[in-house]
């Protein structure tokens, strides 16, 4: 059977506008088959140019492919059920800058590109003091931008009508302003010249962005039977849910330049992202991440499975209406409303959202999507959230790396994996030892922005979870938290 590729799909050729930090399957199910909607429309006009952030990625499966892929679309549309298949032609190449550096840096002197898009993980838009400009390739993201940019003011001779709109999709608050932010320090710390710094702001739009889809990936349980159904090899498949939505911070000249609102998309141009952030990181984005590390090490892989099955559904309950809906500063029929429209997106039953896929810089995750919500419920009720620390307590055995006989196949900054292994090869099996490495875990700043020590109680209330789930198995550990709730 022949691979996806211009041997088998007249591909449609456009101008590349677009450069693209990311080639995962959230980008590919959002950013680009938005755009190439938007192309079918006749809105847009524009390609996408890849480029791999990292050493490892997906960049040469593109190419092969000839940046082609199958979007597979699941879920409900006005009540109905609906499966959409399509074949992704937004994307023009994909570059590796780790092995073709040149063809990367000549991207800034192409004149036509005029937006970017990334999405690096919550642990992406970081400041690394010991970036250069001088290196080859700056190792943060944010470095790697400031670079490109320079490179781009220097060949165009700081033309204003040469900067990009800059609209980044991790999920950080205020992605758009963290990044402008650690550009400016780059700006000054590599001591660039004033020029180039005037042109970041006058001719530079860094757009805050929400993103809203469950992207389960590629579908590996039903690799077979769908490519016997498309005709066609594709490695590159992927899922999504129907349901989509992007919200962009951004001033109308962004709204008239990619005007994806025009193509009948769920894309929102609006003053103030601050409400659809809170209400979505914390509601999805954040039970993902609390139920991930539970769910998973009591013995479920998928996000439907964990919310139907009764002890966890249970658990996942009780998390969101117990304690992530009591910070959140909404009419509390629209947040009902939308936490139930969430939990429906949950038990889609045609995505299988494996847990172990969301479970990539799980540390990171919990940090912004998860922890503000801990602290806050802290702040009002003055006391621990308990489901929330029972998920704190879960995260940290998930990366012990083991469930029952099975090895865990941890993904995340090697920092934070040498950081787990080393304490638990020193794990004792006494309550101690749990209580130390809870300690331990809570004073890694770098990670919370603040020694999590400080908060009374809630060391204790994390070792007594994770001593419980290490000795009894977290399932034994949840049905003692859960108790009568369970029936309820």
């Amino acid at each position: 059977m022949k691979k996806l590729s211009k041997e088998i799909v007249e591909k449609q050729i456009y101008p590349e506008r677009v450069l693209q930090f990311g080639e995962g399957n959230f980008l590919r199910a959002f950013v680009d088959w938005q755009i190439d909607v938007m192309n079918e429309a006749g809105v847009f006009n524009g390609s996408v140019v890849v480029v791999q952030p990292i050493k490892q990625g997906l960049v040469s499966k593109l190419n092969q492919q000839d940046g082609l892929y199958t979007m597979l679309l699941n879920g409900y549309k006005d009540g109905s059920p609906v499966k959409e298949k399509r074949i992704i032609q937004s994307i023009s190449r994909s570059i590796n800058p780790y092995e073709n550096l040149e063809d990367y840096l000549a991207l800034a002197k192409q004149k036509d590109l005029e937006f970017i898009f990334s999405n690096t993980t919550e642990a992406g838009i970081v400041f690394n003091e010991n970036d250069r400009l001088e290196d080859e390739l700056p190792k943060s993201f944010p470095a790697k931008i400031t670079a490109f940019l320079y490179q781009r003011f220097l060949h165009f001779d700081g033309d204003v009508n040469k900067g990009m709109t800059i609209i980044p999709c991790e999920l950080i608050d205020r992605n758009g302003d963290f990044l402008k932010k650690y550009v400016l320090q780059y700006a000054s710390l590599w001591k660039l010249p004033k020029a180039f710094t005037d042109w970041l702001e006058e001719a530079n739009t860094f757009c805050c962005s929400l993103v809203d889809r469950i992207v389960p990936g590629y579908p590996k349980d039903k690799e077979e039977s769908l490519k016997n159904e498309l005709g066609y090899q594709d490695d590159l498949m992927v899922v999504g849910e129907y349901y989509h939505q992007w919200v962009i911070e951004a001033p109308n000249s962004v709204r008239k330049s990619f005007p994806a609102d025009k193509a009948v998309l769920n894309t929102l141009y609006v003053e103030d992202l601050n409400p659809y952030r809170t209400r979505k990181v914390k509601i999805l984005n954040g039970t993902h991440s609390a139920m991930t590390p539970v769910a998973y090490l009591a013995g479920i892989d998928t996000v439907k499975e964990a919310v139907e099955d009764k002890l966890v559904g249970s658990y996942i309950q009780s998390l969101l209406f117990d304690e992530i809906l009591k910070t959140i500063d909404f009419p509390e029929k629209e947040l009902t409303k939308f936490t139930e429209d969430v939990l429906d997106r949950f038990r889609n039953p045609y995505i299988q959202h494996f847990l172990i896929n969301i479970s990539l810089n799980s540390v990171a995750k919990f940090a912004t999507r998860d922890l503000p919500t801990l602290l806050e419920y802290h702040s009002i009720k003055k006391e621990i959230p308990e489901k929330l620390a029972f998920a704190f307590a879960a995260l940290i055995l998930f990366y012990q790396g083991k469930r029952g006989e099975e090895s865990i196949d941890l993904k995340d900054d090697e920092d934070v994996l040498s950081f787990f292994q080393e304490q638990w090869d020193s794990y004792d099996g006494s309550q101690q030892k749990i209580s130390q490495m809870v300690g331990n875990v809570l004073a890694q700043e770098k990670w919370w922005g603040e020694n999590l020590n400080t908060y009374v109680g809630l060391s204790e209330k994390i070792a007594t979870h994770l001593y419980k789930m290490e000795q009894e198995g977290v399932r034994k550990a949840l049905i003692e938290l859960m108790g009568a709730e369970i029936d309820a």
